[in-house]
């Protein structure tokens, strides 16, 4: 444990970060999969799980090319297993 003040803050601080990050890229996870069973490149589940990515990453919980990487691979997965 650390001894000094700023420091013990900094700990709680980012703890609380961790948690809530952490349920964002949960929330991510879960539209996608949602996305993939629906199964429509047009369809609300995917323009829902492409509206949770950006918005993971304008909270800066994900980097941008992480969240372009991810909305390419969801599009191009959704495509090739509708046709």
């Amino acid at each position: 444990m650390a001894n000094i003040k700023s420091q013990k803050k900094r700990i709680l601080t980012n703890a609380k970060a961790q948690e809530r990050n952490k349920a964002i890229r949960a929330e991510v996870r879960t539209r996608t999969k949602a996305a993939l069973a629906a199964g429509d490149a047009d369809g609300e589940a995917t323009r829902a799980a492409i509206a949770r990515i950006d918005r993971a990453v304008a909270k800066g919980v994900i980097h941008k090319n992480t969240a372009a990487r991810k909305k390419s691979r969801l599009i191009k997965q959704i495509r090739t297993s509708a046709s």
